[in-house]
């Protein structure tokens, strides 16, 4: 969206040519400052190329296209609350079925994809299928954008393709900051379980890897954490930020957040007690699988994935009344 948007368009276009539809809508958040002012001229520039519009290239094929503006809503990114979002409505998710493919936006067939997904067809269909698979692994095709974000040198984004050793992505990102070693890492954004240092750097960076791993690739956004890090610190950072992003529908979630929050909060200020770690467990347990949207899950598998590697650090913060790490 900010260095070529057309291609982004274009892919849209594509998508909407292919399945009868005739209006796309990009959902942008609305923090994106850069990347939302550049879709809007580019939207512009291909209005007034007539590359949007009525009869397309002297065809019966019309298509329009709008940015539509979030205003920072986590859960506006799952597909059902995304549409409730643009309906004007309070960004909930959906019972399903039915599904956004039969009872979408406004009741139509809606098709729901992320930006990397449209920007990537225009490309797969000028150079083929084959082509685009044989640059990954097998099941594994392609290329994917992974943001790495954390104790790196040069945190960014790289487009490399599927199957790419985690040890290379981070040579990409600069390496662990001088004076210190990996510690774990989360593969695909704060939603998924962490991995340790000595599993991610024997893993790939594909869905099969990392899923036999222990984790999931999820959003490609890799959080790198060197052992300066206390593990009761992330597990708050990351139960208050889905506790505060809940939506309410939900009970398990609406309430299990909160529990989840409280009880990390207390082990982090020295006033954790024993079974704590279970009940947490018993809680998570409780969350997952029983909400109607995937944030339940996505609030319950990091402390899991916590809980499963880093035990004994939580075990000290809770016996000790302080962090392990100094």
């Amino acid at each position: 969206m900010r260095y070529n948007p057309h291609q982004l368009i274009e892919g849209m276009m594509i998508a909407g040519y292919v399945m009868g539809a005739t209006i796309g809508y990009n959902y942008i958040r609305r923090e994106f400052y850069e990347p939302s002012e550049r879709m809007e001229e580019a939207v512009e520039i291909a209005k007034k190329n007539n590359l949007l519009g009525k009869n397309l290239f002297g065809s019966d094929f019309s298509f329009e296209l709008f940015n539509v503006y979030g205003s920072g809503a986590y859960i506006c990114g799952e597909e059902t609350a995304l549409m409730e979002s643009l309906e004007g409505k309070k960004g909930q998710p959906r019972f399903k079925p039915p599904f956004p493919a039969n009872f979408g936006l406004y009741g139509k067939p809606s098709n729901i994809n992320n930006t990397e997904t449209y920007a990537s067809v225009p490309v797969i269909l000028d150079k083929g299928g084959d082509w685009f698979l044989k640059l990954g692994k097998p099941n594994n095709g392609g290329y994917k954008c992974f943001s790495v974000s954390g104790h790196v040198n040069k945190p960014g984004n790289f487009e490399i393709p599927l199957g790419t050793p985690f040890k290379e992505l981070l040579k990409l990102a600069g390496g662990i900051r001088t004076g210190r070693k990996l510690k774990c890492v989360i593969p695909g954004g704060s939603s998924m379980p962490v991995l340790p240092a000595d599993i991610m750097m024997k893993t790939d960076m594909d869905y099969d890897s990392i899923k036999n791993a222990g984790s999931m690739l999820g959003s490609g956004a890799v959080i790198i954490m060197d052992d300066s890090t206390c593990i009761v610190n992330v597990m708050l950072r990351i139960a208050e930020f889905y506790m505060d992003e809940s939506c309410g529908q939900c009970t398990p979630c609406r309430e299990g957040t909160g529990w989840m929050t409280r009880i990390i909060h207390n082990i982090q200020h020295g006033k954790g007690k024993e079974g704590d770690i279970k009940l947490l467990e018993n809680i998570a347990e409780n969350i997952a699988g029983r909400t109607i949207c995937a944030l339940g899950d996505a609030a319950a598998w990091p402390v899991q994935g916590f809980i499963r590697h880093y035990r004994e650090e939580i075990l000290y913060s809770i016996k000790h009344k302080k962090s392990k790490v100094n």
